[in-house]
């Protein structure tokens, strides 16, 4: 079975591998390892139709003892005993099919959440900063689920329903072999008209989840923005968009019922039990066939309205649940260029780190920084000035391949980046950025979300290091408050205080600072400038800021503008020969 193998940034040993080359093929090969369950399935569904087109020829067979003169009434009960015991049978084969069927879906979910978990996971920022969340979120929830409902009742009624036509071809020749006429015309049409129905349903279906997709975006968007949204005073403004989004889906739906509604199934149903009656009965009055045969043969079509029936929504299902995986399919195999270089550099880090001649630029061709060029030595502390937009925050994730230069070198300790092994180089590297983001779980767990088996000794040696204990203790449960998502019921200064703490606590050989002190008073400034101090001594920390208190004691201060460095040098330096740095204060 062939696979696309994509570069990600994480990964995990599978013992199971996908092709990625098409919805339908990524879903065979997912339903491949389950093919046992299958095989029940279908065994339930020959089973299942052949015990019901048992029924009319029995049907058929005690008709022609009560038309016997005198009636042959000895037959009834040893048929009925039959017919009885015959569906018990078929019972216990229908329930094995439909426990199949839903076995087989719930693996198949299971398994397509997890990879396309993992995959997500293997995403640059790249990519997750131009991907919707709201889209993705959609994708990874309702589509994974449509999924799971395109193999029940999905699959499952389309395999028995399938059964069901067969079995006239099977039973009808034993009275007449013109008899296969109707079943046959019948199957013919019906599989034109599904054909059809199924070409014109395809686009239909995509346009659902696509519309579902958007809606679930805008809802998205909403909820994270609705801060925003509250001090403008634009919940109306909202709510209208918001309506508008949910009629695009309803009409999406609307139109998927309404070809629905003139799919033609039921029509060729009705013309192949009439057409059928006639030349059945045809051939009794020409004494070709008895009456039992009559009724047996009319059983038999009876059967057809099982699968016309179930072709209405049974199809539609499974055409949604083929959108839905495309939608799926796509987010996997979008490309991102970081990979996690398993083979890669995995040695302890000093922390020595040179840019030669970098630039990088977002994939829709906007340049961020231009020609970087310096040298940091180990355990030096450099500070990164400029105005907004100078490309400051972007130079300092290309470090730990946050994202990945366009052209040029970035090294840490003379190995270029993208020949370390990426778990190592970033488990070495810690960034403290100014949005910080804290996890829905208890303080303690958020310190050590990146040393998940540390102590509570050390949890705690953390947080005083970077001025949380006091705070933490003020709170009822203390280090097992569970702060809300994202940390809003945390102040800034207490929020950027925790990443501080879990900064320390990973002991990382290249800090990154980030505005990491933007919303902290004048007083916790002063402490916190202590414990940077010392978190600094011994590995290579670069500080982003426009505080003077923090800049003044770097090693090297390098004023970006534009993209590209203005200058570099100590700060007496700088405010001598450097009119951009003089300027920033």
């Amino acid at each position: 079975m062939s696979s696309i193998s994509l570069p990600a940034e994480f990964t995990l040993k599978r013992k199971n591998t996908y092709n990625h080359t098409s919805a339908a093929k990524w879903i065979i090969s997912h339903a491949r390892p389950y093919s046992w369950i299958m095989v029940m399935l279908v065994v339930g569904a020959i089973g299942n139709a052949a015990l019901a087109a048992y029924v009319p020829v029995l049907t058929g067979n005690a008709f022609n003892a009560m038309v016997k003169l005198p009636p042959d009434i000895s037959v009834l009960i040893p048929l009925a005993i039959t017919i009885g015991v015959s569906q018990i049978i078929r019972g216990v084969l229908q329930l094995g099919r439909n426990f199949g069927a839903e076995l087989l879906a719930q693996f198949l979910e299971r398994d397509i959440r997890d990879e396309l978990y993992l995959s997500l996971l293997g995403k640059s920022m790249t990519f997750h900063n131009l991907q919707p969340v709201g889209d993705t979120m959609a994708r990874a929830t309702n589509d994974v689920r449509e999924v799971n409902f395109m193999f029940n009742p999905g699959v499952n009624l389309v395999v028995g329903s399938f059964m069901f036509i067969v079995m006239p071809f099977f039973a009808a020749p034993q009275y007449h072999p013109s008899l296969l006429i109707t079943p046959a015309i019948f199957t013919i049409f019906y599989f034109v008209a599904l054909a059809r129905y199924l070409k014109t349903l395809s686009p239909i279906t995509d346009e659902v989840r696509a519309t579902f997709g958007d809606m679930n975006t805008h809802l998205s968007e909403s909820l994270d923005g609705v801060e925003v949204m509250k001090g403008a005073a634009q919940e109306g403004a909202e709510v209208d968009r918001f309506v508008s989004n949910a009629r695009r889906v309803r009409d999406a739906f609307v139109r998927q019922g309404d070809l629905e509604g003139r799919y033609v199934a039921m029509l060729l149903l009705g013309t192949a039990y009439a057409g059928g009656l006639v030349h059945a009965l045809l051939l009794f009055r020409a004494g070709t066939i008895d009456l039992g045969a009559v009724i047996a043969y009319f059983g038999l079509l009876r059967l057809l309205e099982f699968p016309t029936f179930t072709s209405t929504w049974a199809y539609s299902q499974i055409s949604s649940g083929m959108s839905s995986a495309r939608r799926i399919l796509e987010l996997i195999n979008s490309e991102t260029r970081l990979d996690q270089n398993a083979s890669g550099q995995t040695s302890g880090m000093r922390g020595e780190v040179e840019f030669r001649d970098v630039s990088f630029a977002y994939p829709n061709g906007e340049s961020v920084v231009e020609n970087i060029s310096f040298k940091i030595k180990q355990g030096q502390t450099v500070a990164i000035v400029g105005q907004t937009g100078a490309g400051k925050t972007s130079l300092a994730k290309l470090i730990n391949r946050t994202y990945d230069v366009t052209s040029g070198q970035v090294l840490i300790d003379g190995v270029d980046a993208r020949e370390w092994n990426l778990a190592a180089l970033r488990s070495q590297i810690s960034i403290i950025e100014q949005d910080i983001f804290l996890f829905s779980r208890s303080l303690s767990n958020n310190i050590a979300f990146g040393k998940p088996d540390a102590t509570k000794e050390e949890i705690t040696a953390a947080s005083v290091a970077s001025q949380a204990h006091d705070f933490i203790l003020e709170f009822d449960q203390q280090y097992d408050t569970v702060v809300g998502e994202r940390g809003v019921t945390l102040s800034g200064g207490q929020r950027q205080r925790i990443a501080l703490a879990r900064a320390f606590l990973t002991d990382p050989r290249i800090l990154v600072l980030d505005d990491s002190t933007s919303a902290i008073d004048s007083a916790t400034e002063d402490k916190i400038q202590r414990a940077i101090s010392n978190a600094a001594r011994g590995r290579t920390t670069f500080i982003i800021t426009h505080r003077l208190s923090q800049i003044r004691w770097a090693d090297l201060i390098i004023v970006m503008r534009k993209g590209r460095i203005a200058a570099i040098g100590t700060h007496d330096d700088l405010m001598k020969t450097s009119e951009a740095y003089s300027r920033i204060f």
